[in-house]
């Protein structure tokens, strides 16, 4: 283990700093500089890991990775095995490390009394120093299967699915419908949280290790689900959960008001220098974002950045405690306040407030919005207030996949919640369609993503060869911590 009193001789939590909020405004690079290593201070908080007897860490990390033992490697400054350790149980540890919530962290034993290790820190340093140490290479497969596997989507769960079948041996073609491979994390991410020269880099290893990617091909149009099924062994969906939840109130027609992803996906591609030719800008108008999230809070970022006017947060639950609540004790993911580097930026937070109507000019673009104090989720009458509003973002969640046209050519079953069904080993209804990520589980994590990836191709694996000995870290349905 790492030193041994090393919690006591270090009880704080150290971290770099994040670029001035002046500065970082100006651009949309990363707020915090992952490749700015102080290993002197890696060493120092790496120290404090107890490689308790229970880590309650590996349970609070869905991919169950091995954290004791490479905060104990980097202690010890053996860069190589670290990222060993830590490519064992993630595929895209510079993902979760720069846009996971760290559940980790919340479950460390050490958390109990003192200030939790800086896992999620630590995590990003190790697949920096790994990449320019030339540790990261592509793992290609000794010899082939002679299987084929289609993996639909790639987003977090997609590559990672795709990347493990690769790694065993068969040919794995991702169809992907925009023109780059990524999904959310491409298009749904902004570059101040995860920079795609990060992503670009893993796909090019992928691509090295012999995955195949087939971007701007719609399954259901470009080509059927049907003649998808009949032409490779297997098919993985992973297609996200990308129908947003709506705002059902009067005037929500208006010009204006847009979901989200609609938003943050045209600044991606503006940022990229990609040609938009709708694009939604937050330049000089009053941006209200409608949603606590981390969806709001990427609006509210990149609204900041375009060069909004104003812009307020407004969430129709109440603040959050700023410590944890009695009925989320350790280890579980409390409920807790927490300002996003979005928010450190600018722009204003209101809670417990319901959007009761939208108002519109004669030419029927968003003015106004009309917003009142909530109680158990419903507006209280009398306590109504006018917002100047020239720019509305609805980043409330989602509600499930796009399965009409897979149900209409595979016959597909959906559960109750829109869900795509699948049974224990995360096989749809149709034999040898497998289903991964947001797509059967709901809106989730970066992390769960890459887990249910992973167990979906140990599955597949299975399927195809009868055996398998790729890791299966979570079984189909788990139930997730909240979020």
């Amino acid at each position: 283990m790492a030193d041994p009193r090393g919690f006591i001789k270090v009880p704080e939590r150290e971290l770099p700093k994040d670029r001035e909020v002046p500065l970082r405004l100006l651009d949309y690079s990363e707020v915090h500089d992952a490749l700015d290593i102080d290993q002197v201070m890696l060493h120092r908080q790496a120290s404090r890991c107890m490689d308790c007897g229970v880590p309650f860490c590996h349970n609070g990390c869905p991919l169950g990775n091995l954290i004791p033992e490479w905060n104990d490697l980097v202690w010890k400054g053996e860069w190589e095995q670290a990222s060993d350790r830590l490519h064992a149980t993630n595929n895209f540890p510079e993902f979760t490390g720069r846009v996971c919530p760290a559940p980790c962290e919340t479950a460390c034993v050490l958390g109990i009394s003192r200030p939790p290790v800086t896992i999620k820190n630590i995590e990003i340093s190790i697949i920096e120093e790994a990449y320019q140490r030339d540790y990261v290479v592509p793992q290609i497969p000794e010899r082939l299967t002679g299987h084929t596997v289609a993996v639909v989507g790639s987003g977090p769960s997609g590559l990672a699915a795709a990347q493990q079948l690769t790694r065993s041996g068969h040919t794995v073609a991702i169809f992907e419908r925009d023109s780059k491979p990524g999904g959310l994390l491409r298009y749904g991410i902004p570059n101040f949280k995860l920079e795609k020269q990060f992503v670009d880099r893993r796909i090019a290893q992928m691509e090295e290790e012999g995955t195949r990617f087939r971007c701007g091909v719609e399954i259901g149009r470009d080509i059927s689900w049907a003649e998808l099924r009949d032409r490779y062994d297997a098919v993985i969906i992973a297609v996200g959960s990308t129908i947003p939840r709506d705002l059902p109130i009067v005037g929500r027609e208006a010009e204006g008001i847009h979901f989200a992803m609609d938003f943050l996906h045209r600044a991606n591609d503006q940022v990229a220098g990609e040609r938009v030719l709708d694009p939604i800008s937050a330049e000089g108008k009053n941006v209200v974002v409608i949603g606590g999230g981390d969806t709001g809070s990427d609006c509210v970022g990149t609204s900041l950045r375009q060069g909004a006017k104003s812009v307020l947060n407004i969430e129709i639950t109440p603040r959050p405690p700023e410590e944890r609540p009695l009925n989320q004790p350790w280890p579980t993911y409390p409920m807790t306040y927490r300002v996003s580097s979005s928010h450190q930026e600018g722009g204003t937070r209101k809670y417990s407030k319901a959007t009761v109507e939208a108002q519109s000019s004669s030419e029927g673009k968003i003015e106004a919005l009309v917003i009142a104090d909530a109680e158990n989720f419903r507006p209280v009458e009398g306590s109504e207030e006018i917002l100047d509003a020239d720019l509305v973002l609805l980043a409330m969640g989602f509600v499930g996949p796009e399965t009409d046209i897979i149900t209409s050519q595979l016959g597909i079953d959906i559960t109750e919640r829109g869900t795509i069904a699948r049974d224990h080993s995360f096989q749809s209804s149709v034999p040898g369609v497998f289903v991964a990520g947001d797509a059967g589980r709901g809106q989730s994590l970066v992390v769960w993503a890459i887990a249910e990836g992973r167990s979906v191709a140990s599955e597949v694996d299975a399927y195809l060869k009868g055996t398998t000995a790729l890791p299966k870290p979570i079984e189909a349905n788990t139930v997730q911590m909240r979020f």
